[in-house]
């Protein structure tokens, strides 16, 4: 009895301390909550967002939510004022930043925009705004005539010169879908045409007739004002218009679009409360739509389509098909056609004489730039990229849709872009005419962002040239020479010039630091200074660590970059945890805010419980040139996983890490990571967490999964080796599966499919948790600490002790 009496004692002490003891959900021996981590921005504090100077380059705007609203908000500052406080942005300004396609004229006087569908010019020196057009239409994309007399602008389909001091507009271009004057202009059926003749063969009084009123059309249509060439699109769509400063020509673009492909992915909790089918990117392979560019010459009042058949290499078929056809004598390399491509541009020179095109091969293993000779469609070739793997990199792109740096010095004769033409993205100037191309940047870094001054005569570049860790803010000469650094705290800088080029607002953060607003002279030596403040005193009670930046050797001799969160007390022979990052071709190892800010804090509670956590930028992610980012081609989880089992040994061999309690776990690629390190390497990892992962490539998007192993009607084998559920079998140690089932990126299909085949291979060391709310990027507090406590959970049961 005394026995009872004691242990009812005790249970009402502990349940009273429990009520009087903050509860810390999975967070075990750490001062954090996963519950409150998983707040994010609401824990965090929200930073400063979309920033942009206003007209007058009195403010700067940005989207901001200091007071934890529903939404952000537009805010504003007084940069020059000291200690100005932000402010909600004025009803004037928030419909400034309304504005679209904003312009100015050559000398900076006047500036240009359309706003809700009107058009309106502002004078820079004195301020005062004319609204030009007041319509049911739209009127937008405005561009300045090359003299600056005429402001061209885009109203529905067609082109039109407005004269600034006389107000007469123009209609440039006659572009409709559809001949309204089908009737009378079309080509009649053949029977109806052999009826016709007939008739009028036979009855003297109908040819007559039909004399008499062709005549009278001939001298009607002879009083009229001359119209623009009507063209007629059909079934194509019409991407753009582009017409060039001198308003000499108009180029357009058509695509054909491709069968509706797309996927579906049910909505098992809409609020309709019916089951709702959301329509989601069509698969990798799918047909694509078909693009050609024309120019419209409205001098001569003629169109054409550009030629591309003299581009270099246009015909050749990649390396790769070549293996699949060893035994096929009649086999050939080159295609009979040529390669099907998308056109961007053109991009006209400031005096409207010429332009430039960028031609990418939708298979992404070629890039063409060629000047356009508008007058008769002919190509000069400035610049050709080609990987056997796939055009990428920044300032470059990957995406077919992006053309990437491209711009004009102001003399028209000089245009510069970048390459990765040396195995890093750099900055190149090409001279018209003679075929001169000058690299003006080198080196075993990456020029990441590019803009041209007013004067012409200095780029304004952001690039990691400190290394692949920090980005800062340069200056450099347009005729080459050394980069002048402006930025200096260590960390990344998202710069935004003033409109009169002597300011810079700057968003800057570090590792353990959000992203703030700065103001800093656009000179160097010049000190930022700070001007919001946006973390909340819960995020600050924390001591957040800096990661540590190491290097490990990989088994091909690399040197492997990873963040390094030690465990606190930094014993020897504990547990270690690996994260993978997303997006495949992405940067997480760095000295600025990670975009997994969730998971950044996370590992401080993993390394609060004795953990070691290494999070590592494995082949192909961003920062470290072209070899790096391609070393997946025709192999995802070849070399990219290596990097992990490498690192996993490295936690062991030189952090004294005991390798029988190593844990693995990431979302997306991540996730994918993941299952391919516990199907084909279940001797390194304990136990592992898959979120949102990729289980099966062909059932992935295009062009991302296309770029890095082709499609699957081509490249059947680089599928096979790289997609998980083909390895599944070799499962042995715990796995947890988490996905949303409203992913309209990786669909939860994928898991699904990967479900079936672990149970028809008689696995059971897995577990999978559905959120039916979600997307692939996780939006609720509630799910995102219900994903994370379960994966602390995993990591507690099976890597501890």
């Amino acid at each position: 009895m005394r026995y009872i009496l004691l242990m009812v004692a005790l249970t009402t002490q502990l349940y009273l301390w429990s009520q009087s003891t903050p509860q810390r959900s999975g967070s075990g021996r750490s001062e954090l909550s996963i519950e409150q981590i998983m707040q994010g921005e609401m824990f965090t504090g929200y930073a400063p967002e979309n920033i942009r100077w206003s007209t007058d380059g009195k403010q700067i705007l940005f989207s901001w939510n200091p007071e934890q609203d529903t939404i952000r908000r537009l805010y504003a500052v007084d940069p020059y004022a000291p200690d100005a406080p932000t402010r909600r942005a004025t009803e004037a300004e928030l419909m400034e930043a309304q504005f679209s396609g904003v312009v100015y004229d050559r000398s900076y006087s006047q500036k240009a925009y359309s706003l809700f569908g009107d058009l309106y010019l502002q004078d820079l020196a004195s301020g005062q705004t004319r609204r030009l057009s007041q319509t049911m239409e739209e009127e937008e994309e405005p561009l300045f005539s090359a003299d600056g007399q005429k402001l061209l602008y885009r109203r529905g389909q067609n082109i039109f010169a407005l004269e600034l001091h006389t107000g007469f507009t123009e209609q440039l271009t006659n572009i409709s879908q559809e001949n309204e004057q089908a009737g009378s202009g079309a080509p009649l059926p053949d029977f109806k045409a052999q009826l016709q003749t007939e008739q009028l063969a036979l009855f003297g009084v109908l040819r007559d007739r039909a004399a008499r009123d062709a005549a009278r059309r001939h001298s009607q249509e002879a009083l009229k004002p001359k119209r623009p060439l009507a063209i007629y699109y059909g079934g194509a769509r019409l991407d753009y218009l582009s017409p060039s400063p001198n308003m000499g020509y108009v180029a357009y673009r058509l695509s054909t679009p491709a069968p509706n492909n797309r996927t579906q992915v049910p909505d098992y909790l809409s609020r309709s409360g019916q089951v709702d089918l959301l329509r989601a990117r069509p698969k990798v392979g799918s047909p694509e739509e078909s693009y050609a560019l024309y120019v419209y010459h409205c001098g001569r009042d003629t169109a054409y389509k550009v030629d591309l058949s003299s581009l270099p290499g246009i015909y050749d078929k990649p390396a790769f098909l070549a293996e699949y056809n060893t035994q096929d004598s009649s086999y050939s390399p080159r295609y009979d056609l040529p390669k099907p491509t998308i056109i961007h541009g053109p991009f006209w020179s400031p005096d409207g004489s010429t332009g430039v095109i960028v031609v990418r091969s939708l298979d992404s293993k070629d890039r063409w730039i060629a000047q356009l000779m508008p007058d008769d469609g002919r190509l000069q070739l400035i610049d050709w990229q080609h990987d056997e793997a796939w055009i990428g990199g920044p300032g470059v792109e990957s995406w077919l849709s992006v053309p990437g740096t491209i711009g004009w010095l102001p003399d028209s004769k000089h245009l510069y872009f970048q390459s990765e033409e040396s195995g890093y993205s750099h900055l190149y100037l090409a001279e018209l005419g003679s075929g001169k191309k000058q690299a003006l940047t080198s080196g075993k870094w990456e020029v990441l962002e590019v803009s041209l001054d007013r004067a012409g005569q200095v780029f304004f570049i952001t690039a990691n040239a400190e290394g692949p860790h920090e980005q800062h803010f340069y200056h450099l000469p347009v005729s080459g020479g050394t980069l002048t650094r402006i930025s200096s705290a260590k960390g990344a800088h998202e710069v935004v010039v003033s409109p009169d080029e002597r300011w810079l607002a700057i968003r800057h953060s570090t590792s353990n630091q959000p992203w703030e607003l700065y103001l800093q002279e656009n000179k160097p030596g010049s000190q930022a200074r700070k001007l919001t403040h946006s973390t909340t005193p819960a995020f600050e009670r924390y001591a957040w660590r800096s990661p540590e930046v190491v290097y490990f050797t990989a088994r091909d001799g690399a040197q492997v970059p990873a963040r390094l969160y030690r465990a606190r007390g930094n014993k020897r022979g504990g547990p270690a945890v690996i994260f993978v990052h997303g997006a495949g071709y992405l940067q997480n190892v760095h000295h600025w805010w990670s975009t997994y800010y969730r998971e950044y804090m996370f590992h401080h509670i993993l390394a609060d419980n004795g953990y070691t956590v290494l999070d590592i930028d494995y082949r192909a992610s961003a920062g470290y040139g072209r070899d790096w980012r391609t070393a997946i081609y025709r192999h995802m989880g070849g070399q990219d996983l290596d990097d992990h089992i490498d690192g996993a040994r490295y936690l062991s061999q030189s952090l004294g890490v005991d390798p029988q309690r190593i844990g693995i776990y990431g979302g997306s690629y991540g996730g994918f990571i993941t299952l391919m390190a516990l199907f084909k390497e279940p001797q390194v990892f304990a136990c592992g967490a898959a979120l949102r992962s990729v289980t099966d490539w062909a059932h992935y998007n295009h062009p991302y999964t296309a770029n890095i192993l082709n499609t699957p009607v081509l490249d059947s084998v680089a599928y096979r080796r790289s997609s998980p559920i083909y390895f599944a079998q070799g499962l042995a140690k715990p796995l947890l599966i988490l996905h949303g089932m409203v992913d309209v990126n990786v669909q939860f299909q994928d898991v699904v499919r990967l479900s079936q085949r672990l149970i028809e291979l008689g696995k059971d060391q897995w577990e999978m948790a559905v959120f039916p709310v979600e997307d692939h990027g996780f939006v609720e507090p509630s799910s995102w600490a219900d994903e994370y406590k379960r994966i602390f959970r995993l990591f507690q049961m099976h890597l501890k002790p």
